[in-house]
């Protein structure tokens, strides 16, 4: 196999990522990092969670999630609480709309990845992850800050405008 090949496979790979992410924008409304946060509150106990554990199950900064959380409120799809006792914490609740949404969206591509990823011997993983780490290098990336959410559109977009900090990413 050439170099040509492989960047072949990376364009595709890059490619099914956005063109996923504007199929399920355009059919359902939402992006793919709100319909994984949708998942973190269906799979929450009572369907409710913190603004932060929802931060740190995204790996996301505190301002993306304020935006994603503030666009799914008006959407219908969640809802803030105020926790009773303490009217400085906010409880975020996934609502009967959100649901009937997060059932109608279909496994993303990072779902499939990764149910098809655990199948794999741990020796075939480790040679995957080293290649994928030579990749990186190669490309001079290594300090590019990357949730393990697979979406493209708006952060390229905005780190060609406005470079972040390494701790920072701005998916939506």
């Amino acid at each position: 196999m050439d170099y040509k090949n492989i960047i072949i496979k990376i364009r595709r790979i890059v490619r099914s990522i956005n063109l996923e992410s504007k199929k399920i924008q355009k059919n359902y409304g939402v992006s793919i990092p709100q319909v994984l946060c949708l998942e973190y509150l269906k799979n929450s106990p009572n369907y409710q969670a913190t603004q932060k554990s929802i931060r740190d199950h995204l790996n996301l900064n505190s301002s993306t999630v304020t935006g994603i959380i503030g666009r799914l409120e008006k959407k219908g799809l969640l809802a803030r609480l105020p926790k009773s006792g303490d009217r400085r914490v906010t409880t975020i609740t996934l609502t009967s709309i959100g649901d009937d949404v997060l059932r109608a969206t279909p496994d993303l591509l990072q779902q499939r990845l990764a149910i098809k990823l655990k199948r794999i011997p741990v020796e075939k993983l480790k040679i995957i992850g080293e290649s994928l780490d030579l990749l990186v290098e190669m490309l001079e990336i290594e300090g590019l800050d990357a949730s393990p959410l697979l979406t493209a559109e708006d952060v390229i977009k905005e780190e060609l405008i406005e470079p972040q900090s390494p701790h920072e990413s701005s998916f939506d």
